[in-house]
């Protein structure tokens, strides 16, 4: 695909669409397209985390040893977190059918938020706005438990 088609595909991810057009064709022109077939890995649950994903297409089952699940389907981005901290992975991610994913490596990820401060600047905001959400679901939760 073109680096216009991946920028477009970057915009449609509500974490990388912060980070405005300048930054997206930076990442585009960096990441590298993965190819997975049915019930092949993206990663495994305890991995090393150094990059995340957006699916272009097929899905993905994101599952962790303790029961939680998701999926991940097109304009998804998996491991989000990665991009931004070193971690091991919460979970394994396994195509549910042929799949394509474009990999933004977090080193890549980290010199975009440095020649971009104000993109920097408006993830931060909107990372610090869904962990306030977070908590406050947290303690109302915690008050209907007592």
């Amino acid at each position: 695909m073109a680096i216009e088609d991946d920028i477009a595909l970057f915009s449609r991810v509500p974490t990388l669409n912060l980070l405005g057009a300048a930054a997206l064709q930076v990442l585009a022109i960096g990441a590298e397209q993965r190819d997975y077939g049915f019930g092949e890995r993206l990663f495994e649950q305890g991995d090393p985390a150094d990059s995340g994903f957006i699916v272009r297409h097929g899905a993905f089952r994101v599952a962790s040893d303790d029961g939680h699940e998701a999926i991940a389907g097109q304009n998804v981005l998996i491991g989000e977190l990665a991009l931004v901290v070193p971690m091991a992975r919460p979970a394994t991610a396994t195509a549910l059918e042929p799949s394509s994913v474009l990999r933004i490596s977090r080193s890549l990820f980290q010199r975009v938020l440095e020649s971009h401060p104000e993109a920097a600047r408006r993830l931060r905001d909107d990372f610090a706005a869904r962990t306030n959400a977070a908590a406050g679901a947290m303690v109302r939760v915690s008050a209907t438990l007592r």
